[in-house]
């Protein structure tokens, strides 16, 4: 993937959403971590968890992933260590919107993956 760092890969996704969930987005956020947006399509589920490039050092963190039908929401913020999340969603026939936050700096995706 062109622009990716070698801090993103050392940030692969770890499984935290479960067995059968599948990467199909991510997004950087540039003060360190990438978030992940990923599919279940046994449970039609989307979940998200933001991922820390180093772990050790309690930052905010804050992780999220709705429907754009009916902004139905599930947030997870806190200061962590490794990573926030993970955030599930069932958004089976409409678009998500997703995202997260470290310290300040902010990304927020969608709608998108709409289906």
């Amino acid at each position: 993937m062109p622009g990716t760092s070698e801090a993103a890969a050392a940030t692969a996704y770890n499984g935290t959403c479960g067995s059968g969930y599948k990467v199909i987005d991510q997004a950087r956020v540039s003060s360190g971590a990438t978030i992940y947006l990923t599919y279940s399509s046994a449970t039609g589920n989307n979940c998200v968890v933001t991922i820390l490039d180093t772990f050790g050092t309690k930052r905010w963190l804050d992780t999220y992933v709705g429907r754009s039908s009916d902004l139905q929401i599930d947030e997870d913020r806190g200061y962590y260590s490794q990573y926030a999340g993970p955030v599930f969603v069932y958004a089976k026939g409409t678009c998500v919107i997703w995202g997260g936050t470290v310290e300040e700096d902010d990304v927020h995706r969608g709608p998108d993956h709409c289906g």
